[in-house]
């Protein structure tokens, strides 16, 4: 059950709209290596996450991600407020326009539609971690390049903010992933699922433990 607050994570206070900026900014709501990915990933992989520790931190950090994603369309939304038709055609906004007006729709910058098929939830501890580390590490990317194009200091401020949260979720899921393989009594944590298998599997067929082909 979670509690709904009304206002941001952080402050978005933007005085001058801007389409252009905001057709790249958009990314981080549906795009690939967005927030809305990233809430519904570590919201889905809690599940079956075996370790206390990381289901607590999936939950957490997933619960943010919905906040950094009410974020982005407040950005977004500021940037593209009270817009001229003029305007719409000279940003080159006008066709998103034409599909959505100015409400906030789950896209990339580049246009794609968001699809759940840019993230997984594979069920398997030591995997969805991995991928947990490399989504950050992406976000934390693109808000690089998003940053590179931002003049505007108004809009700068959040994404500055967002970027660090990306870096701290980095760093949390990077410690659960120490928790995680100090909890398991195999060597090699990368060979098997330990949410799924009772014995480590090695190459085709499961093996018992003390087996002398290198799974342990």
């Amino acid at each position: 059950m979670w509690k709904y607050e009304k206002r941001l994570q952080y402050p978005v206070k933007i005085s001058t709209p801007n389409p252009k900026l905001a057709q790249v900014i958009i990314s981080q709501f549906g795009g690939p290596d967005g927030e809305l990915a990233a809430s519904q990933r570590y919201l889905a992989q809690r599940y079956s996450m075996p370790f206390k520790e990381a289901k607590g931190l999936l939950t957490d950090i997933g619960t943010e991600e919905m906040a950094h994603m009410e974020m982005i369309c407040a950005i977004v939304y500021q940037l593209t407020k009270n817009l001229t038709p003029e305007e719409i055609m000279a940003s080159g906004f006008d066709k998103y326009y034409v599909d959505h007006t100015t409400a906030l729709w789950p896209q990339a910058a580049g246009g794609t539609p968001f699809t759940a098929t840019v993230f997984q939830s594979k069920g398997d501890a030591i995997t969805d971690l991995h991928e947990d580390l490399a989504a950050e590490q992406k976000a934390r990317t693109t808000y690089d390049n998003i940053l590179r194009l931002v003049k505007d200091p108004e809009v700068a401020d959040p994404i500055r903010f967002l970027r660090q949260r990306e870096i701290v979720h980095y760093q949390r899921f990077g410690e659960a992933l120490r928790i995680a393989q100090e909890q398991l009594d195999s060597r090699n944590f990368y060979a098997f699922n330990p949410e799924f298998d009772d014995k480590v599997f090695c190459q085709a067929a499961p093996m018992e433990k003390g087996c002398d082909c290198g799974c342990q």
